[in-house]
Parts: C-alpha cells; structure tokens; sequence
C-alpha cells in the first residue's frame, strides 16, 4: 500500500441518503474529492427506491428530534430539488383518518404536535373528509397540506450527477482498515483498494456490519422489516393519500393509501419480519442474517414486548382477506379483488440490546468516521438536511 488517498471521503452507500451527502459536500467544499462505493450496479436499488414515494411533512416526530427538524425543512428543500431539476413530483395534502373512538386522542395530540413542528394542520369532521376523499368513511380527520409525493429514484441519479464524485457500482466492501496512516483503506468484494482520509458509512441495511468492519461497536443491529404493498385495481377511489392514526408504540404508519407520481394508488404496507437483509419475500431466507438477527438479545425482547401487534402483521401478510378488512377501515369500498400484489421494501430499523426500535435518526462519529445507523422513513424526504449533517461532521473530521 502507499501512503496517497484516492479521495478526501469515501462514502458507502448509494441510496438516497450516501449521495446526497456526497452533494452536500462538494457543495459546501467546492474541491473535496468524494468517493461513493455501491454495491449493486446503480443507485436507490433498495429503501429509497421501494418506498410509496411520500414526501412526509414531519407531523408525526417529536418535536425538536432530528426527524422533526429534518422532515419539515427536507420537505419543502425537496419539492424544491424536484422544481429545479425537473423531477416528477406532486404537493397533494394527506388525511390522517380515525375510524375508531379510542384513535380521536391521539388524532388530536397529532394536531398538537403537527403544530409544535409549524405544520399546517386542518381538523376535519366526517362530512369533511368527503371534500377531499369521497369514497373515505371516518369517525374525523386531519388535512396536512405539506405532503407530497416524488420520484425518489430520479432524485438519487440527480444527486449523484450533480455532486460530482467518483460512483463506484458493484462495488461491495469487504474490508476496512482504519490503521492506515491518516486515513481509511476499503478493501471490496473484487479485490480493489480504495483509500480516503474519511469514512463515511451510510449503507443502510448494512450499516451495522460496516461499522464493524471499521472497528466500532454501534450499539444496535439493524433488524429487517418487510413492508408488503399491493396495487389498488380501481384508483379512482383514491384521489391524494390516506393515512390511519399510528400507535406511537411503534416507528411504522400503518396500511395506507398513496396515489403516487404515475397516478397508481399503493396499499400497503404491511410490516413483518423479513428472513434476509434484503428479504423482499418469504422466499429469501439467508441462514447467516437470519442467524445474526436471531442472536440479538433486542430482537427477542421486540417479540416478547409486542408479539400481539406482531401476529396481526402476519396474519395480514399471508392472508388476503385480512388485508382487505384492514383497508376497508379506511376504504370501505374495496374488495380482495381491487388489491394486486406491488413489489415489498424492507426497513433497516436499528435495534437496540434492550428491544427498543430507534425512533430518530442516528449518526455516530468514530475516528476519522461518520456512522449513519439509523434512517429509514423519513429519510427520503429528509435526505438534503441530512447529508449536510452528516457532511458537516464529514469535514470536521477531514480538518483534525
């Protein structure tokens, strides 16, 4: 090895979030020589391009966490983004619907919190709802008008030409050596070196592994989950996007309806465990991820904790009819039929020893290093504010 770097930062991870801070940084620091190494042969291959597409406006974040401050200034940065570079993209407003008395508490501490965030939050009645989704049955509602959708796809091959960096496709890491005098060495799956006087690790669902690999213990395992979607066959029931009231027992919305960019309505998703990182089916199981998984104290102690609400996702994951009863909460006109299998995601939730799911976004700092290990949904739609975050720690460590 000699002693030179490839680059000032080397990222790993070309979704949404690896390459926007590669934008943010050779924005910020016009010269600096970024790297991204990316696995698959191009970018967005899993969470940022197998999501609904919503641009979230923040209303469900505590106030004054990351995902709070990020979503709602991301959100209005990425309508922006769409605007400037011609990427498809809608503001249509949402519904967050209760259909059951025991949801109208925390409908109503959503209103709170909406407007503790600064989101414009409207109340509605059940004559109301019918304004916006005439099809839609519920007990009340909110109209949060900052919510949109977007093609995020487009918006990661924006990021990626317009940051101007070295994206290196199919290139696994395999290796990291943090012993490398002033800098990092990567060592990838085919066998080539890359060195960079920082790292920085957003891989996502292997974000983990990577920081161990770097020599850093990240407290938490990344724990996949499933979300399976459907496609609904009559979208003309659906006019913008419909939510339920969430449990805040847990980081996930509930199954819901989204009329993304192409005029398709997704339902979905439904969250279950998923027996592979990238697990898009119950056919992928990789004994080796399932194994590590399974060996984390935190995954038994979610199981335990919550295996009620855990059987209902199951149960509606191999059961269409279960599925359709629980759209028809919201929706009361669909049928097994309107629902058509859509391609799934899956969720890097980090989870910690003691079971408890990550709710805000985590960045962790090492030497001459920047974890990302936590940033699933929101993180699309927060992806400009934070790759300047973790950009701004990126240059900090590049100036030690």
């Amino acid at each position: 090895m000699t002693s030179g770097h490839d680059c000032d930062v080397l990222v790993i991870g070309g979704g949404i979030v690896g390459l926007s801070t590669a934008y943010a940084l050779t924005r910020a620091v016009p010269g600096t020589r970024v790297t991204v190494l990316e696995k698959e042969h191009g970018p967005a291959r899993h969470q940022t391009g197998r999501n609904s597409g919503v641009i979230h406006s923040g209303v469900y974040y505590r106030p004054g966490s990351l995902k709070a401050r990020f979503a709602v200034r991301g959100a209005a940065e990425m309508v922006e983004f769409c605007a400037e570079f011609g990427i498809a993209h809608a503001v249509t407003g949402k519904l967050i619907v209760a259909t059951e008395r025991d949801e109208l508490p925390r409908l109503h501490a959503l209103v709170q919190r909406g407007r503790e965030n600064g989101i414009p939050v409207r109340e509605l009645g059940p004559a109301q709802i019918g304004e916006y989704e005439p099809y839609v049955r519920g007990l009340a509602a909110i109209h949060v008008g900052t919510t949109g959708v977007a093609d995020y796809v487009s918006v990661a091959r924006h990021l990626a030409e317009a940051s101007g960096a070295d994206i290196r496709y199919g290139a696994e890491v395999v290796q990291i050596d943090r012993r490398a005098e002033r800098g990092v060495a990567v060592r990838t799956a085919a066998g080539d070196i890359v060195r960079g006087r920082v790292l920085v690790n957003c891989a996502g669902l292997h974000c983990d592994r990577i920081a161990r690999l770097a020599g850093d213990d990240p407290g938490m395992r990344i724990v996949p989950f499933r979300g399976e979607y459907f496609e609904l066959a009559r979208p003309e029931l659906v006019r913008g996007l419909v939510y339920p009231v969430p449990d805040p027992a847990f980081p996930f919305l509930g199954v819901h309806l989204t009329r993304g960019i192409d005029k398709s309505v997704h339902v979905g998703p439904n969250a279950v465990p998923a027996l592979a990182l990238e697990g898009y089916d119950w056919s992928t199981v990789r004994p080796r991820e399932l194994g590590a998984t399974l060996a984390w104290p935190g995954s038994w102690r979610i199981a335990r904790r919550h295996w009620r609400y855990g059987a209902g996702e199951l149960r509606r994951s191999v059961s269409r009819d279960a599925f359709t009863s629980a759209v028809r909460r919201l929706l009361p006109a669909v049928t097994a039929d309107d629902l058509v299998p859509a391609p799934a995601g899956v969720r890097a939730q980090a989870v910690l020893r003691d079971g408890t799911l990550v709710d805000d976004f985590m960045i962790r700092e090492a030497p001459r290093t920047v974890h990302v290990l936590n940033a699933p949904s929101p993180a699309a739609t927060a992806s400009l504010p934070i790759g300047r975050e973790v950009a701004r720690r990126a240059l900090a460590a590049l100036g030690s």
